[in-house]
Parts: C-alpha cells; structure tokens; sequence
C-alpha cells in the first residue's frame, strides 16, 4: 500500500522537510488511505492502524478526526459513492448505446483497480451493504446504494429511449437488480469455483435480461 504522508522534498540535497497539515487538508489525507485499506480489506478485516501507518500519524489521531471506525467507514462509504456516481455520469456522457455503456460499467475487470468506481471498491460496497443494519453505517450505506442505482436506472432509462434495452422493464427495478449483481461480487469471488468463469456468466445473464426482447 502506497503511504500517504506529510512529507515533501525541498531540493535535491538533504532530506525532506515535514510539513504540517491543516485540518481539513490531514481528514482528507486520513479518508484517501481509509479508502485504500477498506477497499481492500473490507470493514471487518480493515484496520485503523493500517489507516495510520499510511498517513504517518497514530491512531488517536485518526480517532480524533472521525470518532470511531464506523464513522470513518461511513465517510468512505460516502466518498466511494461520489466516485461512482461520477463514473456513471461520465458513462452516461460517452458515444455509443446505452447496453453497450452498462456492459462497460458491469464488467468484472472494469475498472482498472486505481480507478474509481466498481471493480476498483467491490469489497467496500459489499460490506457496507451487509452491514446496513449497523447504526453508525445504515445512512452512508443507503445514500450509495440509492445514488448508484438512480444513475443506473438513468442509464436504462436512455437505452429504453434508443431502443436497444426493453421498453417493458421499469427502469427502477432492472437498476437495483444490477446493484444487486455488483454489491455481491465480493461474495461470489470468495466462495465460487471458478470464480472469474462465474462472475462473467452472472453479468452476461443480467445484461441478457436488459436486451433479449430488443435482439429476438
């Protein structure tokens, strides 16, 4: 893991001078690595230290900017959200049919992992998900999914317009049925045989339900 610190170089001799952060700019330094731990690890297994060791500082720092592990989990959550919803605008920004852009979006290997949005936060999504009934998490973990699969449903919404995804399906549900083939990956690639040959099928089926009608 990359380490996020409060270093920077002054010249081409002697060594790196400390500089300090103000507040905003050490809880934004906190989330980035929190992101990267969390992402990685999921919740249960994430730790704050881990989250310490890469800004630099100790773990009452830490505590001190987001009060408990839920907290700061729920900021990721939050920020993570914002990354896809502006990778689904971009999405819904680009040339070409709308099935063709979920497709892109749906792809296990999409995107590349220091990019921001599914493939790269597979793990978080699935745990904030689960861990829905948790009261410090239930909000953040609402707030993603409700923005994730109202940019999805807009997607389906301008597919339905282009003609290439079924006019029958309310865009509503066929959104949340996507969702829902996201935020389990983490699950399938745990526990699956032949995890890769089964996540492509799972995303061809859902995909094949959007478009049969239109290719028959």
């Amino acid at each position: 893991m990359r380490r996020v610190d409060e270093t920077e170089a002054t010249g081409t001799t002697g060594p790196p001078r400390r500089t300090r952060l103000n507040a905003a700019q050490r809880r934004e330094s906190i989330l980035a690595a929190a992101v990267e731990v969390f992402s990685a690890a999921g919740y249960r297994a994430g730790k704050v230290s881990d989250v310490a060791a890469l800004v630099g500082v100790s773990e009452p720092v830490i505590f001190q900017n987001f009060g408990s592990k839920a907290a700061l989990f729920a900021a990721v959550v939050d920020r993570v959200a914002g990354d896809v919803q502006a990778e689904l605008e971009r999405l819904a920004g680009q040339p070409g049919s709308a099935a063709g852009l979920l497709a892109h979006a749906l792809e296990p290997g999409h995107p590349h992992p220091h990019a921001h949005g599914f493939g790269a936060h597979g793990v978080l999504f699935s745990d904030a998900f689960a861990l829905i009934g948790e009261p410090e998490l239930t909000e953040a973990a609402r707030r993603a999914a409700r923005t994730i699969a109202d940019h999805l449903a807009d997607l389906i919404r301008r597919g339905q317009a282009d003609g290439d995804i079924r006019a029958d399906l309310d865009p509503g549900p066929a959104a949340w049925l996507l969702l829902s083939v996201l935020s389990t990956r983490a699950f399938r690639t745990a526990v699956a045989p032949d995890h890769d040959r089964v996540e492509y099928g799972v995303t061809a089926l859902a995909l094949r339900l959007l478009t049969e009608e239109v290719h028959r």
